[in-house]
């Protein structure tokens, strides 16, 4: 007998004596998934499939008749862990449907590993190197990229990603990659997709509690997830010039790291006093997107798990999305629709930019004092660094990038959640 089981999916209740409610039910070599034909259908298929990875099962193959590209992707979502033990196949996919969900698998496993994967193993420098090397696999004749780190950062006017980096032994470090199908050099910037890249966040000399540390590790999804949304949308035909910039450090304690009353002078000549070391995305993100306004891209992205506020708000199962630009945000949250990803606005206006105040500086990184809506001004904190702020640009807030524990529907760590939208916005922009 094959230790294979296979997986039929049903639109009928499960026989009475498995329960009035059972999702899987079990025939010898078979296991039957009870989920009707309804608006719970994906949910349920990804439930199921968390139940069968729960159970130990070596491996399994998806058969018979209902499948489709979106449940088997559903089923996939849920049954992928971070130790990846069960063997997975399926039979249901025509060629193309198939075509599509192998590339969604390439690029949704690489996001959840290297966010999964430990600080140790994912420092600055190996983040963007592998970021930069994972795009390129995507078209290896269209992609370009440079790493600026250390101290050439601040010969470069990086100095937010150097002052944010400079207490670890690991270099901060800044990728600047071309992907252009034009060949023309003097080509325009069609995009520009901006990452967080912390591969471990301490803190600083705000240090966190352990129990919000321990997740530091995944601080860098920001960056893995603007990193797949671009090879995504590569893969499947992106035919204009973009560019991503991942701005990356590790935020740590020692003698030369930066602290509380610190000013960064930054390239646009804004200044910024520092009042919370652990405030330290938008500091670094701050010269990703003065990098991403020099190229005058007509669309401006930034990804970064950037608050707790934002996670507060919405939870796991959605990202924030801010935006001046109301038409930009209504197509992405339609995009975010469509791809059955969790996106939800909340609210950016011209005040919040007011509530940053400094006596020593333009601006604080940090709005203090109660009831501070700190998701909306850490964005609008971002805004300052934009050249046309109010067209073009958005920030998502990557709230469901990672779960500190399991659920029905996710296993612990990274979810991959908002690479499709991204991929979607890019593509459906570009038409």
């Amino acid at each position: 007998m094959s230790d294979t089981l296979k997986v039929i999916l049903s639109h009928q209740p499960a026989a009475p004596q498995w329960g009035d409610n059972a999702l899987v039910s079990f025939d010898t070599d078979k296991a039957v998934i009870h989920a009707s034909n309804d608006a719970n259908q994906r949910d349920k298929v990804q439930q199921a499939a968390r139940k069968l990875e729960g159970q130990g099962v070596p491996a399994l193959t998806l058969t018979g008749e209902h499948w489709d590209l979106e449940l088997v992707w559903a089923f996939y979502q849920g049954l992928r862990g971070p130790k990846n033990k069960v063997a997975f196949t399926q039979t249901v996919l025509n060629e193309d449907d198939t075509q599509e969900f192998e590339l969604r698998q390439t690029v949704g496993d690489w996001v959840r590993d290297i966010i999964n994967q430990t600080a140790e193993e994912v420092g600055p420098h190996q983040l963007v190197a592998r970021a930069g090397e994972f795009v390129k696999s995507m078209a290896p004749d269209q992609v370009t990229y440079k790493i600026i780190s250390g101290t050439d950062l601040l010969e470069k006017g990086w100095n937010g990603i150097y002052t944010v980096g400079r207490g670890s032994a690991r270099k901060p470090t800044m990728l600047q990659l071309d992907y252009n199908p034009t060949g023309d050099p003097d080509a325009p910037v069609y995009a520009c997709l901006v990452g967080k890249g912390i591969t471990f966040d301490s803190g600083g000399y705000s240090i966190k509690g352990s129990d919000f540390m321990t997740t530091m590790k995944a601080d860098m999804g920001g960056s893995a997830t603007a990193t797949g949304a671009l090879a995504m949308a590569i893969a499947k035909g992106l035919n204009k010039r973009v560019k991503l910039v991942l701005c990356c450090a590790e935020n740590m304690i020692s003698s030369s790291a930066y602290k509380l009353g610190d000013i960064i002078t930054y390239k646009n000549g804004v200044t910024v006093e520092v009042l919370n070391t652990d405030a330290e995305g938008r500091l670094v993100l701050a010269d990703g997107l003065m990098y991403a306004s020099e190229q005058k891209p007509e669309l401006l992205i930034d990804c970064a798990t950037l608050t707790g506020s934002a996670k507060a708000a919405l939870g796991n199962d959605y990202h924030a999305l801010f935006s001046f630009d109301d038409e930009l945000a209504h197509r992405t949250l339609d995009a975010a629709q469509k791809e059955g990803e969790g996106m939800w606005p909340l609210p950016l206006a011209e005040f919040h930019r007011q509530l940053l105040p400094s006596s020593f500086a333009d601006i604080a990184n940090a709005s203090m004092g109660a009831y501070m809506p700190g998701a909306s001004t850490a964005a609008a904190f971002l805004s300052y660094f934009v050249e046309d702020y109010q067209k073009g640009w958005m920030h998502v807030d990557c709230s469901g990038t990672y779960r500190k524990a399991a659920n029905d529907k996710w296993a612990v760590g990274a979810t991959g959640m908002g690479v499709k939208t991204l991929a979607r916005v890019l593509l459906d922009q570009a038409k």
